[in-house]
């Protein structure tokens, strides 16, 4: 496998709308370059932005786009032309009144359903955005660390923007994950290992060769995608405020992301305080390390060494965004709640046979975490809550198989099939 060699280095360019990266930690500001870490406390680096005055919501509702990039804005890309785009984005968010139902009595349910973007996930979107990005800032090659999802996307969206790709993955993950990546054309890089091995690979390895790694040294830019998230659920809902999110967390990136962009949407006007809205983090039990440190009371987030659960998506052994995970969730007056294998499984099967949607085991995660939080009192039952699906089943189905009633073989009978059908 051939690598680019070619050093990463600062590079100044038109950031459009963006008025400066912003330490997460310090607050120290960077000008407009490529950057990820900041020079002084190493903490993360968010993108800050100077909106234009006169976006209303009538901008983005007017808009015929039906992907996320209708709000361009919002997003760090000032060059249109750079857009890679694959269609993703503005996925259904479904009224599930029968689910509702069934996990009880829940009046007001809506399903994020991102299980129908291109790639199958919601990872088309961080994706796109960081590798339009480095499409913008001339880079020469992109890559990412992954658990599966996230090399299919990045694999889609260098396919499309002509780039190569190389995808770090441990080598355990599902075989059509590994399929989809590869049909791509991306090298695909099989780490004997976790995911936290595969990431310091690509870490090192992104930085070393000149590779954009779309989660890593273009982090900044990448997260920038997930927050549509938020701005989706937003118009859907008219404008309106949820009550209670369920996000399932892997890293933690994307809970962070779609907190920042009902931030971002409230600062500017578009939609009311968000004060009173409630965030709770889902996680699988096996590898619940955001979990287990929000039971303990503590900012001390200890690795999961060797997870171990059927939502490889989310297993993630040491959350890079685990701390801020904890810091919205006391923000917002939230939880963290994690979910077995067989509650996965139960969430899985529930969601398909109430409301017509397969997901993968992140999914089901995030539906066993809300039951588990209805059960417990935590969510009323008139409440509006959004329960994030971000994933499509047919990505896992290796994970539910055994769940599954088993076929019975029959010969073309009429006779035979007759008396089974009853």
């Amino acid at each position: 496998m051939k690598f680019i060699t070619k050093q990463i280095v600062e590079i100044e360019y038109n950031m459009g709308s963006i008025r400066f990266l912003k330490c997460r930690e310090c607050g120290a500001e960077y000008s407009p370059i490529f950057k990820y870490i900041c020079e002084e406390c190493f903490g993360p680096l968010d993108v800050i932005y100077d909106v234009p005055p006169d976006i209303s919501r009538d901008t983005f509702s007017s808009r015929q786009d039906k992907t996320y990039w209708r709000y361009f804005e919002l997003l760090p890309i000032a060059d249109k032309n750079c857009i890679v785009n694959i269609h993703a984005g503005f996925t259904p968010l479904q009224s599930a009144e029968d689910l509702g139902a069934h996990i009880g009595n829940l009046k007001n349910l809506f399903i994020k359903n991102d299980s129908v973007n291109p790639t199958f996930s919601f990872k088309d979107r961080p994706a796109g955005v960081a590798i339009s990005k480095a499409r913008e800032i001339k880079l020469k090659a992109v890559g990412c660390a992954s658990t599966g999802n996230l090399a299919s996307a990045t694999a889609a969206h260098a396919a499309k923007a002509h780039l190569p790709c190389f995808i770090f993955a441990p080598s355990d993950i599902e075989k059509v994950k590994i399929a989809q990546a590869l049909s791509y054309g991306a090298k695909f890089v099989a780490v004997e290992g976790t995911y936290d091995d595969a990431n310091r690979v690509a870490s090192i390895i992104g930085d070393s060769k000149g590779i954009g790694i779309v989660n890593i040294n273009m982090r900044p830019y990448y997260v920038e995608g997930s927050k549509t998230l938020a701005f989706e659920v937003a118009e859907q809902l008219n404008w309106e405020l949820p009550d209670h999110l369920i996000i399932p967390v892997g890293s933690g990136a994307m809970l962070n992301a779609i907190c920042k962009g009902f931030e971002e949407l409230h600062e500017i006007g578009l939609i009311g305080d968000v004060s009173n809205l409630k965030v709770t983090a889902a996680q699988p039990h096996g590898c619940a390390p955001i979990v287990d440190a929000f039971r303990k009371n503590t900012q001390e987030i200890v690795p999961v060494e060797r997870p171990d659960t059927i939502a490889k998506s989310l297993a993630i052994g040491d959350p890079g965004d685990g701390i801020y995970v904890l810091k919205r969730l006391k923000q917002y007056g939230g939880i963290a709640e994690e979910a077995t294998n067989d509650e996965i499984i139960d969430g899985i099967m529930a969601l398909a046979k109430t409301e017509g949607i397969f997901t993968e085991p992140a999914g089901g995660v995030s539906i066993a975490v809300l039951k588990k939080l209805v059960d417990d009192g935590f969510i009323e039952k008139n409440e509006k809550v959004v329960c994030y699906v971000t994933g499509n089943g047919l990505k896992s189905t290796e994970a539910i198989i055994s769940a599954l009633p088993k076929l019975d073989i029959v010969k073309p009978d009429v006779q035979t099939v007759s008396a089974m059908i009853t």
